[in-house]
C-alpha cells in the first residue's frame, strides 16, 4: 500500500513540474517566433521572470522523492538516461544564467546571443523530457545487474522522437496561453494566435503518440485489466478539449487550467500504464525495477509520507501566493523597474 501511495505521489511530482515549469519552458521555446521586438521579449522574459526558479523545485522534488522512496529506480534512471539529463542540467543552468545576464550589457548583439541561449535552453529541456519518458513507458535496455547496454542515440529512436515532439508542442501551447494572460496588445494577440495554431498539432500529435504507444510499449495491457484506467486519457483529452473552448470564449486563466489538466492527464495516461514498473527492461521483464521491488523500507515510506503531508501543502500555499501576486499582465511600464529583467 505504501508502495503504491508513492508511486502516485511520485507521478503527482513529475505531473506538478511538467505544468508548472512547462509554461515557461514553453514560453522560452517560443521567444524567436513571438518576441518581435525588444519591449516584446523583455516582457516575455518577466512573464516567467518571477516563476521559472521556483517552479524548478518540482523537479528537485521529484528527482528526491525518486532517490528517497525509489533509490533503485533512481540509479538505473539517472544511469540509463545519464546523457539527456546531464543535458538537461546544463539547459536548465544556461537557462538561469540567461535571465541574470542579458540586461547587464546594453548592447544589442549582447541581448541576442543570450535571446539565443535561452531559446535553446527552454528548447532543448522540452525535448529531452518526453524523449526520457518515452523512452522509460517503452523500456529500457537493462539487464538484471543494472547495466544499462545502450547510449545516447538508442534513446533517440521513433518512438522517443515522438515523445519529444509531443512534449514541445505540449509545452509551447501552454506557454503560449499563459503568455496571453500575461501579455496585452500586439504580444497578446500573437500569443493566441500561436495557440490557436498549435492546438490542433497537439490534437493530431495526441491521437498518433497514443497509435505509437500500442505498438512500442505495453500500456495498455494496464488499461485492458484495469477499464478504470481509461478514464486517465479521457480526462486529458477534455482538459485539450476545454482549453480550445475556453480560447473561444476569452476566459484565459481557464483555457491554462485546461491546459494544466491535458498535461497532468498525459502525465498519468503513461506513469499508470507502467504501474508497477518504474524502469522497464527491454531486455528481461525479470529485470524490471518496479514500485515494490525498488521501494526503501516501510519505515522510510512512512516517515516521508509524514513528511510530505505537513511539507507539500506548506509549499503549494506559499506558490499560490506568488502567482497571485504576480498574477497582473506585464506591461511596459513596469518594464521601467529595476527588479524587471
Amino acid at each position: 500500500m505504501l508502495e503504491t501511495t508513492w508511486f502516485v505521489l511520485w507521478a503527482l511530482l513529475w505531473a506538478a513540474y511538467f505544468v508548472l515549469d512547462g509554461f515557461d519552458l514553453g514560453m522560452g521555446a517560443l521567444l524567436p517566433f513571438l518576441g518581435k521586438t525588444e519591449t516584446d521579449r523583455r516582457i516575455m522574459y518577466n512573464a516567467a521572470g518571477p516563476f521559472w526558479d521556483g517552479n524548478e523545485v518540482w523537479l528537485i522534488a521529484a528527482g528526491g522523492v525518486t532517490f528517497a522512496a525509489f533509490p533503485t529506480a533512481y540509479a538505473l534512471m539517472f544511469s540509463a538516461l545519464y546523457a539527456p539529463l546531464l543535458i538537461l542540467l546544463f539547459a536548465l543552468i544556461f537557462r538561469a544564467v540567461s535571465f541574470e545576464f542579458r540586461g547587464k550589457v546594453e548592447h544589442a548583439s549582447w541581448r541576442s546571443f543570450w535571446d539565443g541561449v535561452h531559446f535553446l535552453a527552454n528548447l532543448l529541456p522540452c525535448l529531452l523530457l518526453g524523449v526520457a519518458f518515452a523512452n522509460l513507458f517503452m523500456g529500457i535496455p537493462v539487464d538484471a545487474q543494472g547495466v544499462y547496454h545502450g547510449n545516447l542515440l538508442k534513446l533517440l529512436n521513433p518512438y522517443g522522437l515522438a515523445g519529444g515532439v509531443f512534449f514541445l508542442c505540449m509545452f509551447t501551447l501552454h506557454g503560449a496561453i499563459w503568455l496571453a494572460i500575461k501579455s496585452r496588445g500586439q504580444l497578446q494577440t500573437r500569443a493566441l494566435a500561436a495557440a490557436t495554431m498549435l492546438w490542433p498539432l497537439m490534437l493530431a500529435l495526441l491521437v498518433v503518440f497514443l497509435i505509437m504507444t500500442a505498438f512500442y510499449t505495453k500500456l495498455y495491457a494496464n488499461y485492458l485489466a484495469m477499464p478504470a484506467l481509461f478514464a486517465l486519457p479521457l480526462l486529458a483529452l477534455a482538459g485539450l478539449l476545454g482549453a480550445r473552448a475556453m480560447l473561444r470564449a476569452g476566459r484565459l486563466w481557464l483555457a491554462w487550467g485546461c491546459s494544466a489538466l491535458f498535461i497532468i492527464g498525459v502525465t498519468y495516461f503513461g506513469v499508470m500504464g507502467m504501474y508497477p514498473g518504474m524502469i522497464i527492461s527491454s531486455l528481461d521483464p525479470a529485470a524490471t525495477v518496479t514500485a515494490f521491488n525498488g521501494s526503501s523500507s516501510p519505515l522510510t515510506l512512512k516517515i516521508m509520507l509524514g513528511v510530505a503531508v505537513v511539507m507539500v501543502p506548506l509549499v503549494l500555499i506559499y506558490q499560490f501566493w506568488t502567482y497571485r501576486i504576480f498574477s497582473q499582465p506585464v506591461t511596459a511600464r513596469e518594464l521601467e523597474d529595476d527588479h524587471a529583467y
